[in-house]
């Protein structure tokens, strides 16, 4: 029998056979095997860098209609923010954001690899390493953020329904469903990603309509918010706060990603169409569904869960509707960060096939939303984590992005990779595989961007030299780059 395999478009991977009728349509037969991906961190041939700067668009838009993302719109009116205050927060945050990380896309483009790899260039083939542990603990955090808001919207939806209360029981089997759903669809790799969220992005809009159309009664634009609850006590500090956790830091959780990506696209594309792409792929996959976030919870709000006050606030017939984004939302989310955070840990140990670390994350991601369920406080927890790792991400991407403009975006991909072959030497081998002043450099930054941090449960140092007000970000790169004056690392010469 005749096979064909497509080659482009929706359906690339997929197996077209003529139909055994003997007529002239044909029949499609998914081959499991054939369609998961196997490559981990190496380097992608040109041959199969087919992708054009507009499916990143695809992905991330589609990636970022979720719970996961929609619940950062909630915790700007958690703040005490008003909805008005609460969109410019997040317009503001999200467009700097992506003004800063859209260009980190051109990491994997260039090196045809990972970010964290191609960061090997700078840091050292071993000094990678720094790239694949911020990319692990951002990932880690929104996997976690996934199972715990699309578990929860789950278990409140089918306990509406069913007409009992939820239980942590009925949590534990809400989560447990979730994580299993992102872990298949991670498995299957990039091509099914794309494809997956193409079909993501047309039904979530479908239904955030419909939950513009169910809840604009209880909605009122005009609410102003409460002065008394601000979590940093007075607007300004409190604004800043919201542009940095649910504007700014949406992009720069990707910094350690875009290369995953943008890896995929053609090398006879151009830099500028790749970096436009990126940034219009960031602000409007995340304004769009942080903003109306904040619509919902302005329209029902609970103070203690986005989705149970989603849920609760919404008529009978929306909470069918309600599971569907549940489950169809956090597919695409869940499932790009745990396909990144399987190559940051492939990139780490890479005698673990890229399968076996996805799988190993999922686990790991999941016990962590049941300890964070029951330990931590969602607001407290949320917004130090972000702005923790939005330190770490910040500092490693400024260094990252100065080196590669100081090296004309020039690499090596051999020297690049000569980690998975066990052998030292090359361009990139510095000390031991390591170019200590990076690394001294990026810890500077980061120590600088944690004592920055202003937020509901802590406040650095630094931050109360400037009356409260969070300088995290503008810390954790300025020290960075001032770490590779200080050092002459911007100096060296390739």
């Amino acid at each position: 029998m005749e096979v064909i395999i497509a080659q482009h478009g929706a359906m690339e991977g997929v197996i077209w056979c003529p139909s055994q009728r003997g007529d002239t349509h044909y029949e499609v037969v998914r081959n499991m095997a054939e369609l998961i991906e196997t490559r981990g961190v190496g380097t992608v041939p040109d041959a199969e860098r087919t992708a054009k700067p507009s499916s990143m668009v695809q992905v991330y838009l589609g990636a970022n209609l979720s719970l996961s993302v929609m619940v950062f719109g909630w915790l700007a009116i958690l703040y005490g923010l008003g909805f008005w205050e609460s969109v410019s927060a997040i317009v503001v945050g999200t467009v700097l954001g992506a003004l800063f990380v859209s260009r980190t896309a051109l990491l994997g483009w260039k090196a045809a690899t990972n970010n964290s790899v191609a960061s090997g260039a700078y840091f050292g083939v071993r000094g990678r390493l720094v790239g694949s542990f911020v990319g692990l603990l951002i990932t880690l955090q929104y996997i976690a953020l996934t199972v715990w808001t699309g578990g929860e919207m789950v278990t409140s939806s089918v306990g509406r329904l069913a007409g009992f209360e939820s239980s942590d029981i009925l949590l534990a089997g809400g989560y447990a469903l979730i994580a299993v759903l992102i872990v298949v669809f991670a498995i299957f790799g990039y091509r099914f990603i794309v494809t997956l969220n193409g079909w993501v992005t047309p039904v979530m809009l479908v239904l955030m309509v419909l939950t513009v159309v169910a809840l604009w009664s209880n909605f009122d634009p005009n609410y102003a918010g409460d002065p008394e609850l601000y979590a940093l006590g007075s607007f300004w500090p409190t604004w800043l706060l919201a542009v940095l956790t649910t504007g700014l830091a949406g992009p720069v959780s990707y910094v350690t990603q875009t290369g995953d990506w943008s890896r995929y696209v053609s090398p006879t594309q151009s830099a500028k169409s790749v970096v436009m792409s990126t940034f219009t792929a960031m602000v409007v996959g995340l304004t769009v569904p942080t903003v109306f976030g904040a619509f919902v919870a302005t329209a029902a709000f609970d103070e203690f869960s986005f989705a149970a006050g989603y849920v609760a606030g919404s008529p009978e017939w929306l909470v069918v509707p309600l599971l569907l984004v549940a489950v169809v939302g956090s597919l695409g989310q869940g499932s790009i960060n745990l396909y990144s955070m399987g190559l940051d840990l492939d990139a780490i140990l890479p005698r673990l096939s890229r399968i076996r670390s996805t799988v190993l994350v999922a686990v790991v991601s999941t016990a962590l939303v049941f300890i964070g369920r029951f330990v931590f406080d969602a607001e407290a927890a949320v917004t130090t984590s972000v702005l923790f790792l939005t330190s770490l991400a910040t500092a490693w991407a400024a260094i990252s992005m100065v080196m590669y403009w100081r090296t004309n975006g020039k690499f090596s991909q051999k020297d690049l990779h000569a980690f998975s072959s066990q052998t030292s030497g090359g361009s990139y081998w510095f000390t031991g595989g390591w170019n200590l002043k990076l690394v001294i450099a990026w810890l500077a930054g980061s120590t600088a961007g944690i004592l920055g941090i202003s937020s509901v449960d802590y406040v650095g140092p630094l931050a109360e030299a400037f009356s409260g007000v969070d300088v995290s970000v503008p810390a954790a790169a300025l020290v960075a780059i001032a770490g590779l004056l200080i050092t002459g690392s911007l100096g060296q010469k390739k």
